[in-house]
């Protein structure tokens, strides 16, 4: 009886999954406008009365997208007061959109690989999954291991897109 071998398995090949680096804290949104007075302008006095009122737990360990959705000029100590009273409660604070905001959380769970564990590896970039991954993920991942490994491909390990293999050095 033939022994049925897992090629794929025994290839070395380190598969890696992209759906593991997304964002799993909740998110909230800080709209500007809700402060303006008349829509329109910042008061210092009345901003600072009420960021000194709110309530910051409702934002702890949430990743919060701060934004201005009116057509007003914010003072740049409005956002600095702002990061002030966020900091300590918050997992991240962002200026942008929501989705901005999942896409900056998202780079920089990818920039905290330690990139070395894969020096000199055949790695593949998980092509398929159930959650949608946002493009910048595919060419921040592929930024971070050019460096280090010693192929790098997209798909499953069973059918593959080569995208980068280290050269040998040639000999003269």
């Amino acid at each position: 009886m033939d022994t049925i071998v897992n090629k794929v398995a025994e290839s070395g090949i380190v598969t890696i999954n992209l759906e593991h680096f997304l964002p799993t804290q909740e998110t909230a949104v800080i709209d500007l406008k809700d402060y303006l007075f008349m829509g329109m302008i910042l008061k210092e006095k009345d901003f600072r009365a009420a960021l000194l009122a709110k309530d910051w737990a409702e934002y702890s360990g949430k990743n919060v997208a701060v934004v201005c959705t009116a057509d007003a000029i914010i003072p740049m100590w409005a956002y600095m007061l702002l990061a002030m009273y966020l900091e300590p409660v918050v997992n991240f604070v962002y200026y942008g959109t929501e989705i901005e905001l999942q896409q900056a959380v998202l780079q920089r769970n990818l920039k905290a690989i330690d990139v070395q564990e894969f020096a000199d590896k055949r790695v593949v970039i998980k092509g398929c999954g159930d959650k949608s991954i946002p493009e910048l993920a595919y060419l921040e991942i592929t930024r971070l291991l050019l460096p280090v490994v010693k192929s790098l491909m997209y798909g499953e390990p069973c059918s593959t897109v080569p995208i980068y293999k280290q050269k040998k050095p040639t000999t003269t």
